[in-house]
């Protein structure tokens, strides 16, 4: 037998091939491991730079002053019931904007709290608008706002595109449910990143409601 018929096989593939491969399966199992932290998450604090202008508390509820708010993005486009929505067509009133999922189970403990809110204090100019998200059709979310009994509207946004328009570095929804309040003129004047019990809800919403 020949020294060459006796040297070990090698493969054609270059020696980074390997690497290269272990690198990219790396980097997809952090991205599908940081999407299942963000998706129906328990909350988090206030997240952004030091040049962010609002405090979270120890409640998890972050707020800014009234004349540093930035202006909520273009939030339109149909809903879970086939209707239009654009919610710059309630600028005057205070607008709740809760993200949800029909599969997420925070989004479930907080529902009914977020049904008897919006019942009392609907006569004080206050509107709520669900953003639906990540449910693949809407028959899921229609079931979903049966079951618990809601009757506000919400927006079918299943890839989060609404959720993008948010500027980086503001009031932004990051998680699974997310809360917004937005106020009378449309500025972002606070958010949670977490499930609301109906007394944090009321007490995220009072300092808004007592606003000139």
């Amino acid at each position: 037998m020949s020294a060459a018929s006796r040297a070990p096989l090698r493969s054609n593939r270059p020696r980074g091939h390997a690497r290269s491969r272990r690198t990219m399966l790396f980097t997809a199992t952090v991205a599908a491991s940081a999407l299942a932290l963000t998706a129906c998450g328990s909350g988090g604090t206030s997240g952004g730079s030091g040049d962010t202008n609002f405090i979270t508390g120890t409640d998890g509820i972050a707020t800014v002053a009234q004349g540093e708010r930035d202006a909520a993005p273009d939030l339109s486009g149909p809903t879970i019931d086939g209707k239009q929505l654009d919610v710059a067509d309630y600028k005057g009133e205070i607008v709740v904007i809760n993200v949800w999922g029909s599969w997420c189970g925070p989004c479930r403990l907080e529902a009914k709290n977020f049904v008897a809110v919006s019942a009392d204090l609907k006569d004080q100019g206050v509107q709520f608008v669900g953003i639906n998200t990540r449910d693949t059709s809407t028959g899921p979310a229609v079931a979903f706002e049966k079951q618990y009994g809601v009757t506000y509207p919400s927006l079918y946004d299943p890839t989060g595109k609404l959720m993008l328009r948010f500027k980086k570095g503001t009031l932004n929804p990051q998680a699974i449910p997310s809360t917004l309040v937005l106020d009378r003129q449309g500025k972002i004047a606070a958010r949670t990143l977490q499930a609301l019990s109906e007394d944090n809800l009321r007490k995220m919403l009072k300092p808004v409601l007592a606003e000139k």
